[in-house]
């Protein structure tokens, strides 16, 4: 089309080759189009492409396996060499075309070099034409490099007889699956997700690793040209789904490497450093290049402009034991700033000074022993001091500076009421923030060493600390001098307003931090939790504040030591503002962050979404007091830097005063991201949500009809991940909204409901999986008009395991930090947490395997869900022995009567044996009879392992009224594997006879993993032989409408839905054909102009469809689209799926020819 860019046609050849193609090379002789291909069975074909037929088909004398090959051609067939990588661990080079130029098909081709040295199977072959130069990548985690000489060109060259092995290159943990040769250098990717860039000339070291993807490896590499001093673009595949790409310069020395940045800042001796900090604290604008320690014998030393000068010498009181802040404080009086520094001691006293003038500080004591911890912490137009003493008390002081006249500093302090923390073990403050609430009340949210979140309010739960005798006497005895008003407030005590016991764990809080409305707290249990300060309903209580928490994300495994939350620079608005909206549908809305902690002896900063790290300092662990430099407060804009102490030398990651290098520079650590990764490991479950619609920022503006909607859908996996992603069916696009990382184990199973709230949608998604856990979140998903993307606000509901007991009995120390959470909003999961109580078969559940939406009403949802165990909790069930069966459970099983708590599992009412060995999925439909005809008929499909295909069809009826549906029968019609029924009969009026079954022996190659109903009679599976099968089901049978190839390997998912496009354009109708529309990223659309059909997929019959004929009218066509999961995922397009058998045979027959594909670039 013009003015829309370029338009590639690509040709798929027909016949297709019966093996597997590595490699594929164009030649150019005589100007025909012909292909050249090397095949898995060490053999090699000639094709044209402009017929699609074989020209030549040879193969090699020595018969195996290959698991790479590279061809070399020239300008003929005869010049044509190939390498390939056996079974054997071994690399063979040998010649398809006959020396004597004729082509000869049919004929074997012997073995011109062999090269022996891998001790496993070689995956990947490049090959360096100026310095004769091939490398290998092994099973072995090698790297070999060959001296071969020259292959291919005129006369397809064999290379020297006596090839050599130059370098064996070890430096990858896994296999290494891609190798490529560039002047001077090799890059290799391997299993362990890391890119290697080797020195082939300067001994063959590792000089960069590129690492940004997840688990599962890289598995492609691309590299772009470069001779001198060029940079080279380095493309990376991972098996998460994502590309990236780096930036590498020739010439530059291990620049990833972190060890070798760490710079020592020559602290001088005796005294041993124990506390570091940045001189003014973490405040934004602060000059990366002054810092305050604090010694073993209580001095207060500053590094200023590249030297250490002493700035305050404490006494014996301060030594052995210290804890220091520092923070920029505003001068009253004088538009300037000053650092102040608080240091307390064991003994329970605290000094207080400027840096600049030491002398004007200040003593202050408070109840004797250990000062914990000191924080100075700023409120709205105010400055606070927070001193953790012992038996719990937090000591508080307001702090003023003024500058006399005679440039002397003066301190003021006002003693406030103190906050009392629980009683508990490890009873001391470690992090705290003051924040005003909407009452004009200042409120603040602490947190303990026992890992509990406390919520203090000023003025509220006020009282003395001394005893009820001395309150009475006080001022009443003579000689007894009367107290001022600052001692008696210093003597005051809040008690918190609400209190999250223990919820971050044994191990404490390590920060809480406030971000537009909501709370983010970290901890050493490896959690963020966001929470919120709600207000009680005032028939509840008195409408006091509480904490409330909304939702847990968890770090990478192995990251338990999380210090901070960053909120990401590159997601908030230039514009942004204090009057930028913030509320979701009524919810605040979570911002995009990204976690600080500790991850074995590295301080990482982890992005939790893109699952990726954004900084590496090999520190040493957490253990040691450090402090990091942001250049914007509590915002990570790409960079930072890190001053820590280590084995009694100060170190920093960076070089004080110089511009923050690698940390932030994308191309030298994380790359660029051109496409997100989605799960690091096998994608085991998929729920469609809904769409939503793409808004503009004046939204009355509208272009026509031409709307532009984002598919939601969620994912679950091997990873114990949930992701919820955001899909542009018309660009490809796919961006990660979300991802929820409660579950301990895999996500086997994931189903939802859902709701349109104007243009929001909302969704309550229910998961489960290994460890026998549920999980339930509400998402809200709306399209966001500033950052013009999808937005999704995620608050977790409740959560529920049913092994427990067993876990309460391993780790008593953790039974109570679960229960703040435990937030059970909805009466339908308390009936949830009954029901799967009562039905338990065994105690030795394992994992779940399903679950699925019984029943919806307003305030709650009855879920029902089946185990690995066996036991069942649903109408429909299948098992491993291969057989369906059919439970009858009506209202009366869901609440027990019974006083002594016994109840007795229920018995199947009929059992329907379908396949030979496990059954995979279920799918159940109604139909109802009509009016003359009693009853409806359920129809069951099934698919398991032994890959076949099932139908049964069961009637049910109710003799006694006759009547099924509405209030007296089945209360829903549904897709989801379930039939409810909801009127209260015996079980003896309830009759379900066998109506018939049919099945498919063979309906795919290996097991049926995934079944699932597009419309009724229609449904698609999927199998891990990579097909996706639409089948119609019919009072007849079953029979075949068609099967779509998908390039998703291991498939055990599948999500379909079907929605309705309206063309208005003029077209002129043709014969049929099927066109495959395929989009670069993810997108594969198989698009059919058909006339319209009905909800069945029937033809609808009507006089203004003719073929052949011009016409100009509004027309509604049925789109079915398919999301097949396994290996990554494909989106797949079907229109007018209801094609019967007829019409596919004489698709069939056009495919005899080559089919044309069209690629065409699309506006995002």
């Amino acid at each position: 089309m013009a003015g829309e860019g370029p338009v590639l046609s690509v040709y798929i050849l027909q016949p297709r080759p019966n093996d597997w193609a590595l490699d594929v090379r164009w030649l150019s002789a005589d100007n025909q189009s012909l292909l050249c291909v090397a095949v898995a069975h060490n053999g090699a074909l000639l094709l044209d492409s402009t017929t699609g037929s074989a020209l030549v088909q040879c193969s090699c004398l020595e018969g195996c396996l290959l698991y790479s090959a590279l061809l070399l051609v020239h300008q003929s067939w005869s010049d044509a060499v190939l390498v390939g990588g056996t079974v054997f661990n071994q690399l063979i080079i040998w010649k398809p075309g006959r020396q004597d130029g004729m082509i000869n098909s049919g004929h074997k081709a012997p073995v011109e070099r062999r090269l022996l040295g891998h001790s496993g199977v070689i995956f990947s072959i490049s090959y360096l034409q100026e310095k004769g130069y091939l490398a290998s990548a092994s099973d072995d985690r090698s790297v070999r490099v060959w001296g071969v000489g020259a292959l291919g060109g005129p006369g397809g060259k064999c290379g020297d007889s006596n090839p050599t092995c130059l370098r064996v290159l070890y430096g990858h943990q896994a296999r290494v699956f891609s190798v490529h040769l560039s002047t001077g250098y090799v890059f290799s990717a391997g299993e362990d997700g890391a890119c290697l860039v080797w020195d082939l000339e300067g001994g063959g070291k590792v000089i960069r690793t590129l690492k940004g993807h997840r688990a599962g490896g890289v598995r492609s590499l691309a590299v772009s040209g470069g001779t001198g001093d060029d940079e080279r673009w380095v493309a990376t595949g991972g098996a998460d789904g994502g590309v990236r790409l780096w930036m590498v310069e020739d010439g530059e020395e291990n620049k990833e490497s972190l060890e070798e940045k760490l710079t020592d800042l020559k602290f001088p001796g005796p005294d041993l450093p124990k506390v570091v900090c940045i001189a003014g604290g973490e405040e934004e604008n602060m000059c990366w290049s002054q810092f305050s320690v604090c010694t073993d014998r209580g001095t207060v030393c500053q590094y200023i402009d590249g030297s250490w000068e002493t700035v305050w010498e404490g006494p014996p009181e301060f030594y052995s034991y210290c804890v220091m802040d520092t923070v920029t404080a505003f001068l009253k009086n004088v538009a300037s700033t000053v650092t102040l520094c608080a240091v307390g001691n064991i003994s329970g006293s605290i000094q207080v000074f400027p840096t600049s003038h030491p002398l004007s500080g200040v003593r202050l004591t408070g109840r004797p022993g250990k000062i914990h911890s000191i924080f100075w912490k700023k409120g709205t137009d105010k400055l606070y001091l927070l001193a953790s003493g012992a038996e719990g008390f937090v000591y508080r002081w307001c702090v003023e500076v003024k500058m006399k006249e005679n440039c002397l500093l003066v301190l003021s302090l006002v003693p406030l009421p103190s906050f009392l923390l629980p009683l508990c073990s490890k009873r001391w403050l470690t992090a705290a923030i003051c924040l005003q609430h909407h009452s004009n009340k200042e409120l603040w949210v602490c947190g303990d060493r026992r890992g509990s979140l406390l919520l203090f309010q000023e003025g509220e739960n006020v009282e003395l600390n001394r005893t009820d005798h001395e309150k009475v006497n006080e001022g009443l005895q003579p000689g007894v001098k009367t107290r001022t008003m600052e001692e008696k407030k210093h003597d005051l005590t809040l008690h918190p307003l609400s209190c999250l016991f223990g919820v971050h764990g044994k191990h404490g809080v390590t920060s809480v931090s406030e971000y537009r409305g909501l709370f983010y707290s970290t901890g050493k249990d490896g959690c963020v939790r966001i929470f919120r300060v709600s207000q009680t309903q005032p028939e509840e209580s008195n409408g006091d504040l509480h904490l409330e928490v909304l939702r847990v994300q968890r770090a990478c495994r192995g990251m338990e030591w999380l210090e901070r939350v960053l909120m990401l620079e590159s997601e908030i608005p230039e514009e942004l503002g204090e009057e930028c909206e913030n509320v979701i549908r009524g919810e605040l809305r979570e911002a995009r962050f990204v976690i600080a902690g500790f991850h074995a002896v590295h301080f990482v900063v982890w992005d939790p979404v893109r699952q990726e790290r954004l900084m590496v300092v090999p520190c040493g662990g957490g253990h040691r007091s450090w402090s990091l430099w942001l250049s914007h407060t509590g915002i990570w804009s790409g960079h930072g830097a890190l001053v820590f102490i280590k084995q009694g030398a100060i170190m920093t990651s960076q070089p004080p005063g110089e511009m923050l290098g690698c940390a932030g520079v994308a191309g030298r650590t994380g790359g660029w991201s051109l496409r997100e990764g989605i799960h690091g490991r096998g994608i085991w479950c998929v729920c469609r949500l809904g769409r939503i619609e793409e808004i503009g920022i004046d939204s009355q503006t509208d272009k026509g009809d031409s709307k532009m909607y984002w598919e939601i859908v969620v994912t679950g996996g091997e990873d114990t991940s949930l992701a919820v992603l955001a899909i542009n069916t018309v660009s490809g696009i796919v961006k990660v909204l979300s991802v929820i990382t409660d579950h301990i184990s895999g996500v086997r199973t994931v189903t939802a409901t859902t709701q349109l709230q104007g243009e929001a949608l909302s969704a309550l998604l229910l998961s489960a999986g290994g460890r026998a856990q549920i999980q339930c979140n509400r998402l809200l998903v709306v399209w966001d008009r500033q950052r013009m993307t999808p937005s999704c606000q995620v608050i977790q509901v409740a959560s529920h395991r049913l092994d427990i007991q067993w876990e309460r009995k391993r780790n008593r120390h953790k039974t109570v930090k679960m229960d703040p959470e435990s937030r059970q909003k909805m009466n339908g999961l308390l009936d949830l947490l009954f029901w799967t109580k009562v039905y338990l078969l065994g105690l030795g559940v394992s994992r779940y395997m399903s679950i699925e939406v019984l029943e919806e009403k307003t305030g709650w949802v009855l879920v029902v869900l089946s185990c690995s165990d066996g036991a069942l909790r649903l109408l429909f069930s299948a098992a491993t022995d291969g057989k369906i069966a059919v439970w009858h459970l009506t209202q009366s099983l869901l609440v027990s009567d019974n006083s002594s708590g016994a109840t007795t599992p229920p018995i199947p009412c009929l059992v329907i044996p379908a396949h030979q060995s496990g059954v995979n999925s279920l799918v159940v439909w109604v139909k109802e009879l009509g009016q003359e005809e009693d009853g409806c008929l359920v129809t069951v499909a099934s698919g398991g392992d032994d890959g076949q295909l099932t139908v049964a069809t069961l009637r049910v009826q109710y003799p006694e009224d006759g009547k099924v549906g509405g209030d007296r029968g089945f209360s829903q019609i549904c897709y989801n594997q379930t039939l409810l029924e909801t009127h209260d009969q015996s079980a003896n009026q309830f009759q379900l006879h066998f109506h018939s079954q049919s099945s498919i022996s063979l309906a795919h190659a290996s097991s049926l993993t995934a079944l699932k109903l597009l419309s009724p009679g229609l449904l698609v599976s999927t199998s891990s032989d990579q097909r996706v099968c639409l089948w119609r089901v019919s009072d007849t049978g079953i029979s075949h409408s068609g099967a779509l190839c998908s390039h998703v390997a291991d498939a055990a998912g599948l999500a379909v839905w079907e929605e309705e496009e309206v063309d208005e354009k003029m077209r002129f109708e043709t014969e049929q054909v099927w066109e495959e529309k395929v989009d670069p990223v993810c997108k594969t659309s198989y698009v059919k102009d058909e006339e319209p059909t009905d909800n069945l997929g029937n033809p609808v019959q009507d006089g203004n469809t003719n073929t052949g004929c011009c016409e100009c009218s509004k027309q509604i066509t049925k789109v079915g689209w398919v999301l097949v999961c396994g290996q990554g995922f494909q989106l797949l397009q079907l229109r007018d799926a209801g094609m019967d058998a007829e019409m596919w045979k004489k698709r069939r027959e056009k495919e005899n020819e080559s089919v044309k594909v069209t690629f065409q670039k699309e506006e995002a």
